[in-house]
């Protein structure tokens, strides 16, 4: 038989240390589970020696990283296996490099006592206010595992919600800046050839033709200056973007964009919906919740309406009813929220709610890049096929004369 040192905490968060003299270390997993305790740390009175942090290179640490992370987390201490183990084994399995050194100082932090959600709280860049509060509550109720799970599959549509929106996105920014380059490159290098051309006819260009060189001449000349200008102006809404005013006015602008703000903004009431489900069903307490979902709405817009949500709750309103005074969100939404509340069922009226938009994202991902096509190739075809012609008036008119 083999002595364990084990670190398991209560349903009260409560932590005990001990040793438990066992065959196996299943026998001690066995033991502990019928004490009602979470295992923390469990290791042969022996010990074991602490690993040191890699030293490889820094690498940014993407979504999927701590999707897959909590996955096979919530499999693991599913199986029984101690939280300290299960940390130390999946930073061993993971690819990434800087990931890595933070589960390391994670493992290492809980080894010296800390609790998970306090570990997970010393990196908010990687876990944020969701996450570590979420792993707050399945430590103090004693459900990390369904946290966990409820957890992962929350990211993960999270995430295909993401990719969703931005590959809609990113295929008319790059047909857009494909066009943008073409005529440039049009107007710098071809009409100028053609401008030297004109100037050996004696007579007057056609008004299309001398628009399309004063145009190209000003761009050619004053290349530079226009960069520069370019760049100046975007810097500056960057730098207006940051501020508090500014973000709020950016936001509003992005929600009445045609066709791109109604996307926008049945994608913010899916995670609204969908994110304070989740809190709810691990039992966050509402305004806890409610202050976690403003936190990583992503919106300033919304988010303002968020706070006053929680100024209303506070105050003894139900949620339905300041969500309906602010106009921003659906009827749908305040409608079914509200008969959550009355029946006592809201978190799962909120699940129905995020499906339901998820559904109309995927409608209007559709139906903006079935739109936006056939009008990106027309104004392309309009813009070259100007060109074009102004470019040839003038030819074509000398033949005609000869």
């Amino acid at each position: 038989m083999a002595t364990y040192r084990y670190t398991a905490k209560d349903f009260e968060a409560r932590t005990f240390t001990g040793k438990i003299s066992a065959a196996d270390q299943s026998a001690v997993v066995d033991e502990l589970r019928k004490r009602k305790l979470i295992i923390i740390s469990l290791e042969e009175e022996r010990g074991s020696s602490l690993m040191p942090a890699s030293s490889e290179r820094t690498a940014p640490i993407k979504s999927e990283d701590v999707i897959l992370f909590a996955r096979q987390m919530a499999t693991m201490v599913d199986a029984g296996i101690p939280i300290l183990q299960t940390v130390d084994a999946l930073q061993e399995q993971t690819s990434n490099p800087s990931f890595r050194k933070i589960l390391v100082t994670v493992r290492d932090d809980i080894r010296l006592g800390s609790s998970l959600s306090s570990a997970f709280a010393k990196h908010p860049r990687v876990f944020d206010g969701l996450f570590i509060n979420m792993i707050r509550v399945g430590e103090t109720g004693g459900v990390l595992t369904t946290v966990l799970e409820r957890l992962s599959s929350y990211m993960e549509k999270s995430e295909r919600l993401k990719r969703k929106v931005g590959g809609a996105l990113v295929y008319p920014a790059v047909i857009v800046s494909m066009a943008m380059i073409v005529t440039t490159v049009l107007l710098v290098k071809v009409v100028p050839t053609f401008a030297t051309i004109y100037e050996s006819f004696d007579r007057k260009l056609p008004a299309m033709t001398q628009v399309l060189v004063d145009v190209s001449s000003g761009l050619k000349n004053n290349f530079l200056q226009i960069i520069f200008v370019g760049g100046a102006l975007v810097a500056a809404c960057i730098a207006y973007q940051r501020t508090e005013k500014g973000a709020y006015k950016i936001d509003g602008i992005k929600l009445k964009l045609p066709v791109f703000g109604d996307l926008l903004k049945k994608v913010a009431v899916s995670r609204f919906c969908r994110t304070l489900s989740v809190l709810i069903q691990s039992g966050v307490p509402i305004l806890e919740g409610l202050d976690i979902v403003r936190k990583t709405i992503g919106n300033r817009v919304l988010e303002r309406v968020i706070e006053e949500v929680i100024s209303s709750v506070r105050e003894g309103e139900s949620i339905s009813e300041p969500l309906t005074r602010s106009k921003v969100f659906p009827s749908m939404v305040t409608k079914m929220v509200s008969v959550g509340e009355q029946s006592g069922q809201l978190d799962k009226m909120l699940v129905k709610v995020a499906d339901f938009f998820d559904e109309q994202v995927d409608a209007s991902v559709e139906t903006l890049t079935s739109l936006i096509e056939p009008f990106i190739i027309g104004f392309l075809g309009i813009v070259i096929g100007f060109i074009v012609i102004a470019l040839f008036m003038p030819i074509i008119s000398i033949t005609q004369m000869i």
